[in-house]
């Protein structure tokens, strides 16, 4: 029931008085419900997530699971015992808008102490606590972060009262949560790298592979990612060698030709710009093969 409601209660009592009917009441007692502090607070991350030495984002919800509006109190802890790595906590902020996800500039950053607006009984609330990885985090180390609340009333073993402090001046009672509650995020770094391989093959006019005029090269571009991860917007460009000419028609990424215009494939070549290829965003374990032909000049 919401704190600050009033229970009232009066007796009636029915008798026979000399053959006549009467009834009478007895005085009403009035109960105001004290205010019950519990909170909640858990990580709405599904896993650990994926960073990389920079900016990241952990997400949580809290909720008041009293029965009267309070505001709740969160300090984030980066320094977990058995962290491979510590995070920088930069911030903690409030969902604005209610979207779920992190907006610079338009989610709240909570200044210090860092203080929930007062919530209405079950209201929740999205809380990120906005880290920062240090550029020292290798690949796949991990590391927590603890996020602590606590409500502003006050906290303590359940059953506590702190008097005259809830809604209306009624009482404020600890529940079973200790009006405390702390909730774990992870993160996980993923550095992934690139390694441009090339190679050549050589055909030359007579069947062998000599490098004399006439001869064909066909030139292989490898691009490895290594670690965990990914990388995005991965373009691979060469210049044609000089004293050979492109052959029109022979750019192609793992075996699949690509047209020489700049359209709507990932690739374009002509003799003055070289070759292009986009490979776009590319995941750790992943190899991608460029190839195409030019020709000894004359």
């Amino acid at each position: 029931m919401t704190a600050g409601t009033l229970i009232e209660n009066t007796a009636v009592a029915n008798y026979d008085e000399a053959g006549v009917p009467r009834s009478v009441n007895s005085n009403t007692v009035t109960v105001r419900v004290d205010e019950l502090l519990d909170v909640t607070l858990t990580s709405l991350d599904p896993g650990p997530v994926t960073a990389r030495p920079g900016d990241a984002v952990l997400t949580f919800e809290l909720t008041n699971q009293g029965n009267g509006p309070e505001a709740f109190r969160l300090l984030a802890n980066p320094a977990v015992a058995g962290n491979d790595f510590d995070t920088v906590v930069r911030a903690v902020a409030v969902d604005s808008n209610g979207n779920g996800t992190y907006e610079d500039g338009i989610d709240q950053i909570l200044g210090q102490p860092q203080t929930t607006a007062v919530l209405a009984p079950d209201a929740r609330l999205t809380v990120f606590v906005l880290v920062t990885v240090p550029q020292t985090a290798r690949d796949g180390q991990r590391s927590n972060v603890d996020l602590a609340t606590e409500a502003v009333t006050g906290t303590g073993t359940p059953g506590t009262s702190f008097a005259g402090a809830g809604v209306d001046g009624g009482d404020a009672i600890i529940g079973t949560t200790g009006a405390a509650a702390t909730a774990r995020g992870a993160l996980i770094n993923a550095v992934a790298g690139v390694q441009l391989v090339k190679s050549v093959a050589l055909r030359d006019p007579f069947g062998g592979t000599s490098a004399v005029p006439g001869t064909i090269a066909t030139f292989t571009i490898e691009a490895r990612v290594s670690g965990t991860g990914s990388v995005n917007n991965l373009v691979v460009t060469d210049a044609i060698p000089a004293g050979t000419t492109y052959v029109p028609g022979t750019l192609a990424l793992d075996a699949t030709a690509l047209t020489d215009a700049a359209d709507g494939d990932a690739g374009a070549a002509s003799n003055a710009s070289g070759i292009t290829v986009n490979l776009g965003s590319v995941a750790a374990g992943t190899s991608r093969a460029v190839t195409f032909n030019v020709t000894v000049n004359q």
